[in-house]
């Protein structure tokens, strides 16, 4: 196994308290930030939100995150994507982000996300090729059109 080699599984019931956690830590700064809701139960809602669509990623056997990304009929969507504080800044996100990225490119799709307003997070979206389609309150919609191989 390479040394920063991701397994995806998927999410269940027993995981929710990992994904509270996760969420806590990852979101809670941003949330506060945009004046958004941090109680538990809004929490618990976001988390439970496509959730048949939830994977856990693990590195070397230990939970370090969350993806949840679907293909929809004009587009992939990424629902959520979340790293622990302490696996940030490893290019751990830009692999996750790119293996869905090569998926789309395949099907041929834009990804399309949202992100609140002042999340760091936007700077790698933006690298990545993903750019601002419009504001929907604190949110941004990003869209990354396909990658087309080069023959």
């Amino acid at each position: 196994m390479a040394p920063n080699a991701l397994a995806f599984t998927p999410a269940t019931e027993e995981d929710l308290p990992f994904l509270l956690a996760l969420r806590d830590a990852t979101m809670t700064p941003h949330l506060v930030r945009a004046g958004a809701a941090i109680d538990e139960a809004s929490q618990l809602a976001r988390i439970r939100y496509r959730f048949e669509h939830a994977q856990i990623v693990s590195l070397k056997g230990r939970k370090i995150g969350l993806l949840k990304a679907c293909k929809e009929e004009a587009q992939w969507y990424i629902v959520q994507i979340q790293i622990v504080p302490e696996c940030q800044g490893q290019g751990l996100g830009r692999q996750i982000l790119e293996h869905i990225l090569a998926q789309a490119s395949r099907d041929r799709l834009p990804t399309a996300l949202k992100v609140l307003e002042g999340n760091p997070a936007r700077r790698l979206y933006e690298k990545l090729g993903f750019r601002e389609a419009r504001q929907e309150g604190i949110e941004y919609l990003m869209v990354c059109h396909p990658r087309l191989a080069i023959v």
